[in-house]
């Protein structure tokens, strides 16, 4: 009995050699499998050469010999299988084409704020969902001092361009000239509180000509690996 890996790497080798074809590469197996390492690969091919599915042909690179196939393949069943792949691929290319694409302005310090930095030529893409009214950019967040917001180190915020802020509001602030910075948004009296969610952090206290509001948190976009 295969495991899913298994069978899938098998058939994957065999259709690619039916063709009278060499058989992929490690790096084309890992690709086709969604595997993070080649590693894996070096294990599901040596499980399938000792159930006698494989056979390694020696002093001859990427020489394998399909041995036998999985109990119940079929072409005619295979093919109904690469034709629910292509419709995924499809439906991938029109949700990727339905996704909106805003500019990436580097990564903004959630800690220590650093130099704020702008890299024109990226763009990021993201769900339309995500995006209201204004225009929009993205940052890169480095750093976990607003991660009680739920801010984590390397998200990707959202940001909406605007000038003004209320109070307990989300915002990129422009410090000096020289300094950008994700905190929450406060005033009191006549100074600026730009304040940390997470208590490692102490809140900055700055004179209002020292901060200029860049945008508010519009949303955010995460992805896992």
């Amino acid at each position: 009995m295969l495991t899913r890996k298994q069978r899938d790497l098998l058939l994957f080798i065999h259709e690619r050699m039916a063709g009278g074809d060499v058989a992929p590469s490690f790096e084309e197996m890992k690709a086709a499998l969604d595997l993070k390492s080649k590693s894996g690969i070096h294990r599901l091919i040596g499980a399938l050469v000792e159930r006698g599915y494989l056979e390694r042909l020696p002093h001859r690179a990427r020489a394998l010999q399909v041995r036998k196939l999985p109990e119940g393949y079929s072409p005619a069943a295979n093919d109904s299988s690469r034709a629910a792949q292509k419709s995924r691929n499809i439906n991938a290319v029109v949700a990727a084409a339905s996704m909106a694409q805003i500019p990436l302005h580097g990564r903004i310090a959630a800690g220590t704020p650093i130099e704020a930095i702008r890299d024109e030529g990226s763009l990021v893409d993201v769900p339309p969902s995500l995006l209201g009214r204004g225009e929009h950019y993205a940052l890169e967040v480095d750093g976990d001092s607003m991660i009680k917001a739920g801010i984590n180190d390397g998200d990707i915020v959202i940001i909406r361009r605007e000038e003004t802020a209320r109070n307990g509001d989300i915002v990129v602030a422009l410090i000096d000239d020289a300094e950008v910075t994700l905190k929450r948004f406060r005033r009191s009296g006549n100074k600026i509180i730009l304040e940390p969610e997470n208590d490692a952090y102490e809140p900055r206290v700055l004179d209002p000509e020292r901060v200029q509001v860049q945008g508010h948190l519009a949303g955010l976009y995460r992805t896992y690996h």
